[in-house]
């Protein structure tokens, strides 16, 4: 009888049809995570761990998205929130905190001869303390993971001890980071670049490049010798002066990847120094070499990479100047290019085949993505478990889910392809290893290929395939990385801040008979501020390094100072540029005049 009894309560749940991943209900389980991702890629994102999650653990997810704003807005969230919280946790503790301490410093604190030891050991114990928790009941930012992004801030969250590792060493999941055979299938880096710490891992990667129309690079007139568009390939392409108003430009200061294609640009021009100064990549190696062991490198090399610094920072004005805009939306420039509301733009890779894409409905030559040869490293958009993460089993499964084969699938694979996203073509690079040509490696080799057919991009293709970009380029940290931050102030003040006068003073140059006319004009918009120190590659590499350089300016003051000296510069430019016209047109009329009365 309780048998029975027992049967029929139970006849309802196993003659229930099996849910399907996107019958999520109150108390099955929920992630936070944090994002700058746009729309298509959360959304596929978020049916593609439910249903995973499902298949292995038999319960749907649903992803709580915050989608704050671009890297940068995410990580002044999550500094605000954690010192809030950890500050909180820390008086509840009864920790002594001193005047001026900072616990979220990227590096440990160091003996002041104007500091007590007292308060020196109370700091230390601060930032050692924030490091060695990892408990929501103690502090948390009530957020779980942090998707998406630069590898240079998820590089800076973990050193300021926001993020935290996801697996102990030795302890990561099955086939994620090496498959069978033992193969690293997510690399720490190539190409000079990081794309793993012990807190990040890059989930896809990304280059950086040009995105054009050619009917109106036609209308402008930049054209090849059989009258058809020259399409900008190389960076310096986007400072033809035919380009004026017509260069669609992201703010840097908005997105980390966008920085880091500001950061590609000035590295290139280094390089190309380099190379044409005679220092091959063999000698590049050498010297760095030399430097590493404190050795002197050799002659002229420093002073080569000085050169190179100058030569990219106008290079990024050159291009400030011919902006028809910086916007903080880092998609628009290739949709207003396709649109023909601008003739050329920078984008990141997936942003310029999303959009040929989109626009190949119509026609294939609305929109052209190039990558510049030798002008953009392989970087990595990485994915991080934050401290004090409240779903901490769930968000260890979501980033090995990102990880995997089966997460790596979305970013490329044909919509309704095994596998592939269910709706949108996201068009993005997979960080795996073995979605590449690989002939050292028969197993790496022949997955990638079995896969040819399910990819909306041939990442077969040299020039689409990641590993054989990163290995063209080589990347010397030494040279930019750490000048991360002071290109995106001082882009913000000589190109954005400034960029009405910057973009006015150019096009009077160009009314005025253009830049070889207008020589001491030129001289005045390439003018660059020395205070509070000079922006040579040296001086501004020594204040990162010491703050102390910036004569007790924040950031912000010494902005504000940059961009009051652009504007001065490049109003004057435009005085001395309607000079030069006159003192040229003055000889000829007076030249002009005696024949004129002769004739008469």
């Amino acid at each position: 009888m309780i048998l029975a009894a027992a049967l029929l309560c139970a006849l309802p749940f196993l003659l229930r049809p099996e849910r399907k991943t996107g019958e999520w209900r109150e108390g099955d389980p929920v992630l936070v995570v944090v994002t700058p991702h746009i729309a298509s890629i959360r959304d596929e994102f978020a049916a593609g761990f439910s249903a995973w999650h499902q298949r292995r653990f038999g319960r749907p997810v649903r992803i709580d998205w915050r989608n704050i704003g671009g890297t940068t807005e995410i990580m002044r969230y999550l500094a605000g929130e954690y010192a809030s919280a950890f500050g909180a946790w820390a008086r509840r503790e009864g920790m002594p905190w001193p005047d001026g301490a900072n616990p979220f410093s990227k590096r440990p604190p160091v003996r002041a001869p104007e500091r007590s030891d007292a308060d020196w050991i109370a700091e230390s114990n601060l930032w050692n303390a924030l490091r060695a928790t990892d408990d929501p009941d103690a502090f948390t930012c009530k957020i779980d993971v942090f998707f998406g992004g630069g590898s240079y801030d998820h590089s800076a969250a973990e050193a300021q001890g926001l993020t935290v590792q996801a697996w102990p060493d030795g302890e990561e999941p099955r086939g994620v980071f090496s498959d069978e055979d033992g193969v690293e299938m997510l690399p720490r880096g190539l190409g000079g670049e990081i794309w793993r710490g012990r807190a990040w891992h890059s989930a896809v990667l990304s280059g950086f490049g040009i995105c054009s129309n050619p009917d109106r690079l036609l209308e402008l007139g930049i054209t090849n010798a059989d009258g058809t568009a020259k399409i900008p390939s190389r960076w310096k392409d986007l400072t033809d002066p035919r380009l004026a108003g017509q260069v669609a430009v992201s703010d840097p200061t908005k997105s980390g990847s966008i920085a880091k294609a500001f950061e590609m640009i000035l590295h290139s021009a280094m390089r190309d120094r380099m190379l044409s100064t005679g220092f091959d990549q063999a000698a590049i190696d050498a010297a760095e070499r030399e430097i590493a062991a404190g050795r002197e490198p050799p002659r002229g090399y420093a002073e080569t990479i000085s050169q190179g610094w100058l030569d990219g920072i106008e290079l990024l004005r050159g291009i400030g100047a011919n902006a028809r805009y910086f916007t903080d939306a880092a998609g628009k420039p290739p949709q207003d290019v396709s649109a023909g509301d601008a003739a050329a733009g920078i984008c990141i890779d997936f942003y310029g085949r999303v959009q040929s894409e989109v626009v190949r409905r119509d026609s294939t030559d609305r929109l052209v993505y190039v990558t510049p040869k030798g002008g953009s490293s392989i970087s990595g958009d990485p994915i991080s478990l934050l401290r004090g993460a409240e779903r901490r089993l769930l968000a260890t499964r979501f980033m090995e889910f990102v990880l995997s084969e089966d997460g790596q699938k979305l970013w490329n694979g044909r919509p309704g392809t095994p596998g592939g996203p269910e709706r949108h073509a996201l068009r993005r690079l997979p960080a795996r290893r073995d979605f590449y040509p690989d002939p050292a490696h028969p197993g790496v080799d022949a997955r990638a290929k079995a896969r040819a057919g399910t990819t909306s991009d041939d990442l077969l293709d040299p020039s689409i395939d990641a590993y054989s970009l990163a290995s063209a380029f080589t990347y010397e940290p030494r040279w930019t990385a750490s000048h991360f931050g002071f290109l995106r102030t001082f882009v913000r003040a000589m190109c954005m801040d400034a960029g009405d006068e910057l973009r006015a003073a150019w096009r009077r140059i160009l009314e005025c008979g253009g830049p070889e006319a207008c020589p001491q004009a030129m001289a005045a918009l390439r003018r660059l501020p020395s205070v509070p120190y000079p922006v040579d590659w040296d001086h501004v590499t020594r204040a990162v390094r010491d703050p102390s350089l910036a004569k007790g300016l924040s950031t912000t003051d010494v902005q504000t100072e940059w961009t009051k000296f652009f504007r001065r510069s490049y109003r004057e430019a435009e005085e001395i540029a309607e000079r030069e016209k006159a003192a040229r047109v003055a000889p000829a009329a007076a030249t002009a005049a005696p024949a004129t009365a002769a004739a008469n």
